[in-house]
């Protein structure tokens, strides 16, 4: 059969295939999927708490408490009023185990219930400085009396500390015991950035600037050069100048709403001053966390499957390629069919002229069977070959229409900011995850899953349906168990279970080949052809449909159908 795509392009084919099938994913890097506290990069903080200098130092906390288990809420004012403080200052921090953040609210509402007073030991003290530690996600804020408030914003170990002097006297976040022995004096970090550094570290930046994170670094790996003695130190230096004194952008990677000191990905808005972009990435994030809750699930599944259906086109492409580019089983056939005269008995190897190349051949025998049987082994590999063929050529087609549906629903979803219209959607592909409680009652031994006979001391099991085939054969079926299949016509797979140290009685696998004969499409014939072999000699590629699978080697038995 002649191959889908020619020799030679494939590796074309492949590229197209893998790279050009999604062209509007925004970031086209995965690596950015899911990533969290983006917002709390060190380089941000520097900017927040070099804000915040003027609008605290001199005011003097008001409250200090928590009505959400883990959120904790500071008013600041210059004075308190009998109705209202004196010019409020509110910062709300958001310290969940898997987002943090903070949001400067220009007003906040207390509720009268459910509602915890925290860290009293500041109550109408005045803040003194801000302290930003260097070369860390955390900053305090100092107040008289050398109390600090330390926000430490490490990703799942985000906490806030109440310090005394240099010893922490409580946590927001108890249950992170380590917190209990920091020192504040300790909190500095201090980095050898220098080039000199650098080409020690053998031009690994991310050693001098482990501050860069996640998403620094997938941009970096794309702006600076990868070979080379000076690997880019102009270029680093120029953006970690970019961050230095960044502007802020709220933008979009891979359909979630993210906070970046860097021009990556969809750009929704830029901002110059760190608490409007850091209030307006809040705001958007709650209002979109249970949309992109909803939506991260799907699309994981999505890319995951796309993954998937991308690696299984690579491979079957390649696989296309060994084929065609490997001396066809039909060919060595002929070969042999032609010199049989010339092949001795009873050898392992024979080297014969090759009349389509025109050069020398050897040609790996079986020593055990004449060289006219070697060449129908042969001719029994060309036809598994070409059924291997059709079906990749089948399966390719499948799967290049499964990623175009695939990458269809991802931009789809990446283009829906509504909840109901995202239900909808969801709901109309059928895009829904399969409740797993549908699979809690299928059936898990032998005897529930297969028709079983038993004859002569000898177990035999019978498929029962196409997938139900696969599952004997692959799941239950050992390499010493004889399989049969009525030949060249859809039927069930039958097992018969391999006694230690003890031949299968031709009377048992004619008991065994009737069955199969009779769970076959030709039950009404007198008689029918069924082959069997070891299960060792029946192999199943990934390609192939449901109980489809390619023996390697078989015998024949006549029988008439009969349970």
């Amino acid at each position: 059969m002649e191959l889908p795509i020619p020799h030679g392009v494939l590796k074309f084919v492949i590229s197209a295939t893998l790279n050009d099938r999604c062209t509007n994913l925004g970031f086209s890097d995965t690596s950015f999927y899911f990533q969290k506290n983006v917002q709390n990069n060190y380089y941000f903080l520097r900017q927040l708490s070099k804000n915040l200098e003027p609008k605290l130092i001199g005011l003097k906390l008001m409250e200090c408490f928590s009505q959400e288990k883990d959120e904790l809420v500071f008013e600041f004012a210059m004075a308190r009023g009998k109705k209202n403080n004196y010019r409020p200052f509110f910062i709300k921090s958001i310290i969940y185990p898997d987002f943090s953040c903070l949001y400067f609210p220009e007003d906040f509402e207390r509720k009268k219930k459910n509602s915890v007073d925290l860290f009293s030991q500041l109550i109408d003290l005045e803040v003194v400085s801000i302290k930003q530690f260097l070369n860390e996600r955390c900053f305090a804020i100092n107040f008289e009396n050398n109390f600090s408030i330390v926000f430490k914003l490490f990703g799942n170990r985000s906490n806030i500390l109440l310090f005394q002097n240099d010893e922490v006297i409580d946590l927001f976040r108890s249950q992170i015991i380590a917190d209990k022995n920091l020192k504040i004096s300790h909190l500095d970090r201090f980095l050898d950035q220098s080039f000199e550094n650098f080409e020690k570290e053998n031009y690994d930046y991310k050693k001098l600037f482990p501050t860069f994170g996640k998403l620094v670094n997938s941009y970096l790996s794309k702006v600076l050069p990868s070979e080379g003695r000076d690997l880019g130190w102009g270029e680093l230096e120029e953006n970690v100048k970019k961050l230095e004194n960044p502007k802020f952008y709220l933008t979009k990677i891979e359909h979630q709403l993210t906070f970046s000191l860097l021009p990556i990905g969809e750009i929704l808005q830029i901002y110059e001053n760190p608490i409007e972009a850091i209030n307006a990435f809040y705001i958007g994030f709650t209002k979109t966390d249970t949309l992109n809750k909803e939506r991260n699930e799907v699309l994981r599944k999505l890319y995951k499957e796309r993954k998937q259906t991308e690696a299984y086109l690579k491979d079957t492409y390649e696989r296309l390629e060994n084929i065609d580019s490997a001396i066809k089983n039909e060919e060595i056939g002929h070969i042999l069919m032609a010199n049989l005269h010339q092949i001795p008995e009873r050898i392992e190897k024979v080297e014969l002229f090759d009349f389509y190349r025109n050069q020398n051949i050897s040609i790996k025998l079986k020593s055990d069977i004449s060289p006219q049987k070697n060449a129908e082994n042969y001719y029994r590999k060309a036809k598994n070959e070409k059924i291997e063929i059709e079906k990749l050529s089948e399966n390719i087609e499948v799967r290049e229409k499964l990623l175009e549906v695939l990458c269809k629903h991802i931009n789809n979803l990446g283009n829906i900011d509504n909840i109901r219209e995202f239900r909808n959607y969801i709901k109309k592909e059928k895009l829904k995850t399969i409740n797993s409680n549908e699979n809690r009652n299928k059936p898990q031994n032998s005897a529930e899953l297969f028709k079983r006979f038993e004859y002569e001391g000898f177990e035999i099991l019978v498929g029962k349906n196409a997938k139900n085939n696969d599952i004997l054969t692959q799941q239950f079926a050992y390499k010493e168990d004889l399989w049969l299949h009525a030949r060249d016509v859809a039927g069930s797979h039958v097992v018969v279970k391999y006694k230690a140290g003890k031949n299968f009685p031709v009377s048992v696998i004619e008991k065994a080949a009737s069955l199969a004969a009779y769970f076959s499409k030709r039950r009404t014939e007198s008689l029918v052809a069924v082959i069997f072999t070891r299960k060792k000699f029946v192999r199943k590629t990934k390609d192939l449909h449901d109980g489809q699978v390619i023996i390697e080697k078989e015998e024949v038995i006549m029988v008439e159908p009969s349970l």
